[in-house]
């Protein structure tokens, strides 16, 4: 049995049963992110959800940083700005904003997370060749997800839950 967290369009998670492996498929924005690896190492993928949970609980994120700039063009620009020697502290910038580092089910996107009062703006992009090639739509394609900071904080403690009981309702 698997359980369905959240709505694609935005965010959502599907997480079938668990045991040291679970696969966990993500959405966002209607593009299937976990598409490289579905397969998460349940201890370090529910630590890693919760600690973001946690952090959104408590009131952290930080607005779009460049007035005036749509969140697709934040996104670039953070991007570039990582990835530019020359920056003036522009990479520490973008570490701010870093989103789903849980590890090798979510490291196929790059992704920032925006917090707009009680809205996030979840910005994300695929960077493997691999994926590219077989999704060629996905190539330069930067896709963004607004949702409720409650419901995606609300996403985050059900997957943990579930990879805590597993879709049964039984303790992994």
């Amino acid at each position: 049995m698997n359980v369905v967290l959240g709505k694609k369009f935005r965010f959502a998670a599907e997480v079938g049963e668990s045991g040291p492996l679970c696969r966990v498929d993500l959405w966002a924005a209607g593009k299937w992110l976990t598409c490289d690896d579905n397969m998460a190492y349940v201890p370090q993928f529910r630590r890693d959800v919760l600690d973001a949970a946690a952090r959104l609980r408590s009131g952290d994120g930080f607005p779009l940083p460049f007035a005036g700039l749509s969140a697709e063009a934040t996104h670039r620009r953070l991007m570039q700005d990582a990835g530019d020697d020359e920056s003036d502290g522009d990479h520490l910038l973008h570490g701010r904003f870093r989103a789903l580092l849980w590890g090798p089910t979510t490291d196929n996107v790059t992704a920032c997370l925006f917090r707009e009062g009680d809205r996030l703006v979840l910005t994300f992009e695929f960077w493997r060749e691999e994926h590219l090639l077989s999704h060629p739509e996905d190539a330069g394609a930067v896709f963004v997800a607004e949702l409720p900071a409650e419901e995606f904080v609300g996403i985050l403690e059900g997957i943990a839950a579930v990879l805590n009981t597993g879709p049964s309702g039984r303790r992994s």
